[in-house]
């Protein structure tokens, strides 16, 4: 169905309200959500697993789902009260996005209050509160505290501005706020991921709440990559088994050894990107579940092979597209809308690769690598 759906969820420039209803019917948004409020606390694998399949049958609904789909996990560390704003009446209702701290936060007497925009909200009309991310000053020279506030739907309005050449269907919009106030309680400081002691762990006691945010949301942006690069692969060699050549005297495209080398190439760097992801959260589940502390060089290392992950998934899809042919480029053929799309997500700031190696490089050598922390 997400399949069929592809082209007309990108025309349309956004998921339609049958697709996010079909996948809150599987039971997908509530895989990271805590048991307390009718979640399933689920291994974060299931998840990836999960995001990685529906990006490989449309890359718009793979991305809005995984970024929508992490938010409850994001939620199940704050205070319990906010937890309760949220699905104390609805176990259903759903969070977008925006961290990037492009707004105004001002610390007033209770809690902050927000002003400004905020972009890049994926699957924000499918949601009724809304994540954002903020920077609050310190006083007397103590160091700014980078938090993210939780809003509802009714302090902020959704700006219709997405229209781009790749993720089109993920209604990416703005989030517009004039001066909403945020009670304390609905804010997160990211030092407090980031030392994975949130106040949420209180009684969501699960190994799910103490792994580093940096682990688990650095991933659901490379997964649905990922997966785009999966489902450019097979749509590439389903079109291979049929294509003639005309160029080369009418040979089989299959037939053509240069080609079979393209898609082995592929084939290997999907492969290997998905292997280390499996690897690095059964390692990092390890510890968690039996209550260590996450090693530093761990936490680097998923981090340096998250972004290696991403480069990995662009480099296959570059090459299935290259060995595509011209016809590949008409309007609604798979392979080109996979292409746009993965490139589309390669651009996201968490695939910064240099920062990621560096982090890992001064890890190495025993140099400070706070920033990896969150």
């Amino acid at each position: 169905m997400l399949r069929e759906r592809a082209q007309e969820t990108e025309d349309r420039r956004a998921l339609s309200a049958e697709t996010v209803k079909s996948l809150a019917e599987t039971g997908f948004f509530r895989l990271l959500q805590p048991a307390r409020y009718g979640g399933f606390e689920a291994d974060p694998m299931y998840f990836y697993t999960a995001v990685r399949l529906i990006a490989g049958a449309c890359g718009s609904t793979g991305w809005v789902a995984s970024v929508v789909g992490v938010h409850p996990w994001q939620l199940g560390l704050f205070p319990d009260h906010a937890q309760q704003d949220v699905w104390g009446a609805d176990g259903e209702t759903r969070m977008s996005s925006s961290y990037a701290p492009t707004g105004k936060v001002r610390a007033v007497e209770g809690g902050y209050r927000l002003s400004g925009r905020w972009s890049f909200s994926s699957g924000c009309d499918h949601a009724t509160w809304v994540l954002l991310g903020g920077i609050v000053m310190g006083d007397d020279g103590q160091p700014p505290d980078f938090r993210t506030f939780l809003v509802p739907i009714g302090d902020y309005v959704i700006e219709d501005v997405w229209n781009t050449i790749g993720l089109r269907g993920t209604g990416s919009n703005d989030i517009v706020i004039e001066d909403a106030f945020v009670p304390a309680y609905r804010s997160l400081s990211f030092s407090d991921t980031a030392k994975c002691v949130c106040p949420g762990q209180e009684l969501n006691t699960g190994p799910l709440y103490r792994i580093p945010y940096g682990s688990i949301f650095s991933y659901a942006i490379t997964t649905p990559i990922i997966g785009m690069a999966e489902g450019a692969y097979e749509a590439h060699v389903d079109y291979q088994r049929k294509r003639v050549r005309a160029a080369y005297a009418g040979t089989k495209a299959v037939e053509d050894p240069f080609s079979q080398v393209k898609v082995a190439e592929a084939a290997i760097e999907l492969d290997a990107a998905w292997r280390a992801l499996e690897g690095n959260m059964r390692e990092l589940m390890g510890h968690v579940t039996a209550g260590e502390k996450i090693p530093m060089r761990l936490r680097l290392r998923i981090r340096r092979d998250q972004v290696h992950g991403t480069a990995q998934a662009i480099d296959a899809v570059d090459r299935l597209f290259e060995n595509s042919g011209g016809r590949a480029l008409a309007v609604g053929t798979p392979i080109q809308r996979f292409w746009r799309d993965a490139h589309a997500g390669r651009v996201h700031a968490i695939n910064d690769a240099e920062r990621a190696l560096v982090m890992f490089g001064r890890g190495e050598f025993g140099l400070s690598v706070a920033d990896a922390m969150v």
